[in-house]
């Protein structure tokens, strides 16, 4: 199980992190004592790390750069700094990413899952993902964009699925409707469209349209520019 450790002073954030972690099968701790953070990294050996710039006594870049001493451990900063000369300092001390606060949780978890996939290799369950900041969570069967929601049917959620999975790339009308009836989803041609067009509507009242790219006699995609 992989580990996730949290420098981030203000405790309500912390917590908000660790439980949010924890909902999706990570370990994670929080990191309570701010001068020993280099000292807790390398005891507790998380395989990615939460950095916070602002903290008591060093900020975030000081750490990052006393971690990277010892450890290429990934690491994403979070914080309410918006200038680009932030982000750029923290990328030069050695962060992997960088997230501003307020921050949607989704976002946050996808960040996370991406980092541990790119680092790790780590293969799961494609329970989240994410096109065009559009998040596609199948535990939920829901769709989130700028922290609107929109709940879908296991019909509208398995097209969804095979059309994340295949972004920038249009999908047949056929290969459609042959995954969704191996998904035991016995659908025609005129379902398939009644459900584009269902999925389209939900995507335009969370503000993202368009978003769903059709091709006359191609098929259907998503994340592709016409």
């Amino acid at each position: 199980m992989f580990s996730i450790m949290i420098v981030e002073d203000d405790e309500t954030i912390a917590q908000t992190l660790k439980s949010e972690a924890e909902q999706w099968g990570y370990q994670a701790f929080i990191a309570e004592d701010f001068n020993r953070i280099a000292e807790i990294a390398a005891e507790k050996n998380p395989q990615l790390i939460l950095m916070d710039i602002q903290l008591p006594s060093f900020n975030g870049y000081y750490w990052c750069q006393e971690i990277r001493k010892f450890s290429e451990v990934p690491m994403i900063f979070i914080s309410s700094r918006t200038d680009n000369m932030d982000i750029v300092m923290a990328i030069q001390m050695g962060a992997d990413d960088y997230i501003q606060k307020p921050f949607n949780l989704s976002v946050v978890m996808a960040k996370i899952q991406a980092m541990l996939r790119r680092t790790y290799d780590f293969k799961d369950s494609g329970d989240l993902l994410i096109v065009e900041d559009v998040l596609l969570k199948s535990s939920t069967s829901s769709l989130v964009y700028q922290e609107e929601q929109a709940d879908l049917t296991k019909t509208e959620l398995k097209i969804m699925e095979i059309l994340f999975q295949y972004k920038g790339t249009y999908v047949s009308k056929e290969t459609l409707m042959t995954r969704l009836w191996e998904d035991e989803a016995f659908i025609d041609e005129n379902t398939l469209a009644v459900n584009i067009t269902r999925l389209r509507k939900k995507l335009r009242i969370i503000g993202k349209d368009p978003f769903i790219l059709t091709k006359k006699g191609v098929g259907y995609a998503v994340g592709k520019s016409e």
